[in-house]
């Protein structure tokens, strides 16, 4: 019954014309976040747009939650690369693109639509239907610490909890040199709150 919904919504989405910004900002349908998708991204907004939806109704996930992980991870420039290599839309790390049979120069010549299906393709190799937004990003960011109970600090072999919390500062909310998963959580909901997107 939940999945009937989930696909009911996508094809309401899919059926309101997408062509240009003013049908974007017609009516309650639209998601404030699927208006900063649009002005953020700088081609092939409509496919982007259709190629999200697209993805999301295999994955069995709201839409706004791939967008949100995104939109924070790499302002959804699918270009964006960091200090450590991490590129893309989701910012891949170098492991992941190998897994994935792809690099960092390969991303970055890909358009932003191609590379949708990368982010569909890692998030596939999860093998089970996200429960929320949660662990979405927590899949994104260090995929062994899904469904770890709040106490757990993101820390991983020859990775020490030190060095996650100085590469990723803003988790790290009482700046005490690590980053627990509630902490983690309570970032994403802060974050997701400020445009509009319920993570559960």
């Amino acid at each position: 019954m939940k999945k009937l919904a989930y696909i009911c919504i996508f094809i309401s989405f899919l059926l309101i014309p997408l062509a240009t910004k003013e049908s974007l900002t017609e009516g309650l349908k639209i998601s404030f976040m699927r208006q900063i998708v649009y002005d953020s991204i700088k081609e092939n907004k409509v496919e982007f747009l259709n190629k999200l939806d697209s993805i999301s109704i295999k994955l069995q996930i709201n839409p706004d939650w791939l967008i949100g992980i995104m939109f924070h991870e790499s302002g959804l420039n699918h270009r964006a690369k960091n200090s450590i290599g991490a590129t893309g839309l989701i910012q891949f790390m170098t492991g992941t693109m190998k897994w994935l049979k792809t690099d960092s120069a390969k991303l970055q010549a890909m358009s932003n639509v191609e590379q949708l299906e990368y982010v569909y393709r890692y998030y596939k190799s999860y093998g089970k239907r996200f429960k929320n937004a949660y662990d979405m990003y927590v899949y994104a960011f260090m995929p062994i610490g899904v469904g770890k109970p709040d106490n757990w600090v993101f820390e991983a072999k020859n990775l020490p909890a030190s060095i996650v919390a100085k590469q990723n500062k803003v988790f790290d909310l009482n700046k005490d040199g690590k980053i627990t998963m509630a902490e983690f959580k309570k970032y994403v909901k802060d974050f997701f709150d400020k445009y509009e997107i319920n993570p559960e």
